[in-house]
Order: C-alpha cells, then sequence, then structure tokens
C-alpha cells in the first residue's frame, strides 16, 4: 500500500512539473494585444457596447484591446474568422443570438460549429424589444391587438429589423404563440422599421428599445408590450407579453463574448473576471441603460448553457415558421 501510494505521489510530482511552464505561461497573459472581433458594424448598440469597455479592459489586462468590425451573414463572416484563431487567448468574438443560437437552423450550411468550435467568455449585454403601433392601429393592448389580428388574418402588418434578424424571430414567436397570422413586413435594421411605423406607413413593429424610445415618450407610438421576461424600468408601465396573456414567452436580443475551442482555462477565467468587473461599473452601467442596453455578467457555463437553451428554443421556431436564409 505505501509502495502504491510513492508510486501515485511520484506521478503526481511528474505530472505537476510538467504543468508548471504551461500554468507560468497562461499566468503571463495577456502578453501582446488582443483582437476582440465585432460581427456588427460601427456605430450599433453592440458596437457601443464594446468600446465603452475597451478602456477599461486596456487598464486591467495592461494590453490593448483592438476592436475589428466583421459585420455580415448574420455574424457568420466575423466568427468564422474566431473559429479559425489560434486557441491562445487573442482573438475573440463578440457575437449574438443569431450567429450564437439561431443561425444553424437558419442556414443550411454553416461555416462554424458552435458547440464545437467556440468557448464561452461571458454575456455582454441584453438588448429588449418593444411591439409598437401607429396611434392610427386604434388598440391599446395586447389583448385588443390579438383580438384584432385573429378577427382579420393576415390584414396588420408587422416591421421588423430584417429576415433572420432577432426581431423576426420575436415577432415569429408572437404569432405562433397568439395563433395569429400578420404579414410581416422585413427592413434593413430597427431603425428604418421604426420610422416606417412613425410615419404609419406600417401599422405595427418589433423593434429595439433605442429605436423607439424618444417616440414612445412623445406619444407618437403606442408601445403594446415589451419582449422579455420583466417590464422595463424606462417604461414601467408598458407590460410584458407574458402578463398581456402569453405565459412563458420571452424574446430578448442578446449578445456575448466568445473565444476559440481549446482554449485555456485560466485565459478564460482571466478574461471573465475582467470583462464581467467591467460590466459591473456603475458608469458603465449608467451608460448602457441611457442607451436602452443592460448589461448582464454571467460566468462562462452560464453563458455556455444559456446559448444551447436559445440554440432549442429558435429551431422549434424556425422549423414551424419554415424560415431559411439560403
Amino acid at each position: 500500500m505505501l509502495r502504491t501510494a510513492l508510486i501515485r505521489a511520484a506521478l503526481a510530482a511528474a505530472a505537476l512539473a510538467l504543468t508548471l511552464p504551461a500554468a507560468r505561461a497562461q499566468g503571463d497573459y495577456p502578453g501582446k494585444p488582443i483582437r476582440l472581433v465585432v460581427t456588427f458594424p460601427p456605430g450599433g448598440s453592440a458596437d457601443a457596447v464594446v468600446r465603452m469597455l475597451v478602456p477599461r479592459l486596456n487598464e486591467k489586462l495592461g494590453q490593448q484591446v483592438l476592436v475589428d468590425n466583421r459585420p455580415g451573414a448574420g455574424g457568420n463572416i466575423g466568427l468564422s474568422v474566431v473559429a479559425k484563431a489560434p486557441a491562445d487567448g487573442y482573438t475573440l468574438g463578440v457575437g449574438a443570438a443569431g450567429a450564437l443560437a439561431a443561425n444553424a437552423s437558419l442556414y443550411a450550411q454553416m461555416p462554424f460549429d458552435v458547440a464545437k468550435d467556440f468557448r464561452p467568455v461571458t454575456l455582454l449585454a441584453a438588448i429588449p424589444f418593444v411591439f409598437v403601433g401607429h396611434p392610427s392601429v386604434g388598440v391599446s393592448t395586447q389583448r385588443d391587438l390579438v383580438a384584432q389580428a385573429k378577427a382579420q388574418p393576415g390584414k396588420l402588418s408587422i416591421a421588423h429589423g430584417g429576415n433572420g434578424t432577432a426581431m423576426h424571430l420575436t415577432s415569429q414567436l408572437f404569432q405562433q404563440m397568439a395563433d395569429v397570422k400578420l404579414t410581416e413586413v422585413p427592413y434593413k435594421g430597427s431603425g428604418p422599421a421604426a420610422l416606417d411605423v412613425l410615419s404609419g406607413q406600417v401599422p405595427l413593429g418589433v423593434v429595439d428599445l433605442p429605436a423607439a424610445l424618444a417616440h414612445i415618450r412623445a406619444g407618437k407610438l403606442v408601445a403594446f408590450a415589451v419582449t422579455g421576461p420583466q417590464r422595463l424600468p424606462q417604461l414601467p408601465d408598458v407590460p410584458t407579453v407574458a402578463e398581456g396573456g402569453l405565459a412563458g414567452y420571452d424574446s430578448t436580443g442578446w449578445f456575448g463574448v466568445v473565444a476559440p475551442a481549446g482554449t485555456p482555462d485560466a485565459v478564460v477565467e482571466r478574461l471573465n473576471v475582467e470583462i464581467t468587473a467591467a460590466l459591473s461599473d456603475p458608469a458603465i452601467v449608467a451608460a448602457m441603460r441611457a442607451q436602452g442596453v443592460e448589461p448582464v455578467p454571467s460566468t462562462a457555463a452560464a453563458f455556455g448553457a444559456y446559448i444551447r437553451s436559445e440554440t432549442a428554443k429558435w429551431a422549434g421556431v424556425v422549423r414551424k415558421a419554415n424560415i431559411k436564409l439560403d
């Protein structure tokens, strides 16, 4: 027994000696600038949030974080770059619900496998959506809206930010759960969709909070419901879709940070610690909320579980609606 214990101890010591150089190397991370591939164009909500975090990360990591905007194909172009990068923590990606959860069902061919090619680092932010209408629609509650849509299937049109976007899927989930048919009108982004509802070109819209908030407060748009699980502090009197009669409804835009698969645990942990600390900084929290974006720092494991649950949810919605983007 003693001899066996000694052998085990010797083997453990040898294994520890072999891991020490790697541990020291990870402890030196980062030793050079980090590229953060953002799958959105400059100026959008995700890009703005990332640029709020960068100065804090530069300071805490002791290296520059360089933003590399790679929009296109619903986020697939940018994340393809990350999937093919060395797994050393020096190339990271910021992806959203589309590329990390829904696109696997929307596209027949994907340039990566989210489960196999990435390591989750942390959620960054959630972007709530709002169902809005032009005042001429003549209804003021979600229940009234559903009743009108059931009485006149397909007559009401709804604007959203583009085919395959989170807003499109939000509309589809609503129609499926409410058992109504709306005619969808896709736009290139939430802003143009909101403007056409504002002008009365389209009676309804599902848009993100930044595009609609000022118009709702001015009384130029009617807010029927917010799409997340809780009411929004910016619109405390607007109920959730679930409160309006569709129990269990939840659709929120989100984005987070991923690293290439195989990135060492110590590197992921360091990144998670620094990014989540930045997301908890009161000044950053206030700046994000001023733009209608909610910070949602998480553990890497929780982010991974969320990606899996969102992938399964949107697969069902896409399948039932028969949506294909290629």
